[in-house]
């Protein structure tokens, strides 16, 4: 049964409509006069089927958030839910678990494994699951990632936008609660890293894929349904429907003293 692995918590679950959420969160590194309070008591919910961008100034905690929020890193106190699962107080091989079979990662470097070809690197996630693809699923992904061409290239004979492709496939691939991506335009061009935005709007849309995403870029926030903003390790706002400009001035007003 599902809660043999996945302990829930009622008391704090957040509704149905919330894919993952944090509860007072509070990551602290180094002690004494070294310390550094990296998220404040942090409390931010991501519905379900939407894209969110986080973004604030450099060390406001966005990363740390996200990597709190997907079971990277251990937070000093508070919860982080992923559905009614407190990622917390999971022992660390029922957190592994959890990551592999309930969480896509997405990253700028794409992590893809060189000696694997593109489909090897894409049912990578259900092979160590033990797991076989479901054939519609996969050729759905296939399908709208325009990588019919280049399943068996390895990772060197494909372009950055197209390994970012075969990421973003391996990160979908098992129909994952949530889809975490960090700074995935970073190492693109400006074209390229349109075209993985659009990519991870489309899952939204066509997938009900929820995606949260870290980034510093206004543009890339812009292809998002919400942009929360974060100062200090602390919620300082949010943008529904947010374009370039609106996200620009706000991150504007948050690098100025108050």
């Amino acid at each position: 049964m599902q809660t043999e692995y996945f302990p829930e918590v009622p008391s704090t679950r957040p509704s149905a409509a919330v894919a993952v959420a944090a509860l007072d969160l509070v990551k602290v590194y180094g002690k004494g006069e070294t310390e550094v309070r990296a998220l404040d008591g942090v409390t931010v919910s991501f519905p379900r089927a939407r894209f969110t961008a986080i973004m604030g100034p450099s060390g406001s905690g966005k990363s740390t958030l996200m990597h709190c929020l997907a079971g990277l890193d251990q937070a000093t106190s508070g919860q982080a839910l992923l559905g009614g699962t407190d990622l917390t107080v999971l022992p660390d091989r029922v957190l592994t678990r959890v990551r592999r079979e309930r969480i896509g990662f997405v990253f700028q470097s794409f992590n893809l494994l060189p000696q694997l070809t593109a489909r090897q690197n894409i049912t990578l996630p259900l092979d160590l699951a033990g797991r076989r693809p479901d054939p519609a699923r996969l050729g759905d992904l296939i399908a709208v990632l325009g990588l019919g061409e280049r399943l068996d290239h390895r990772p060197s004979e494909l372009s950055g936008g197209q390994q970012q492709r075969v990421a973003l496939a391996r990160a979908l691939v098992t129909e994952p609660d949530v889809l975490f991506a960090d700074e995935p335009t970073g190492a693109l061009d400006s074209r390229t890293g349109q075209e993985v935005l659009e990519l991870l709007r489309r899952s939204v849309r066509q997938f009900g894929q929820t995606v949260v995403m870290v980034t510093h870029d206004p543009g890339a926030a812009a292809y998002a349904d919400r942009v929360v903003l974060l100062a200090d390790g602390r919620i300082a706002g949010e943008i529904d429907e947010p374009d370039p400009r609106s996200v620009t001035e706000a991150l504007r007003r948050l690098a100025v003293p108050a």
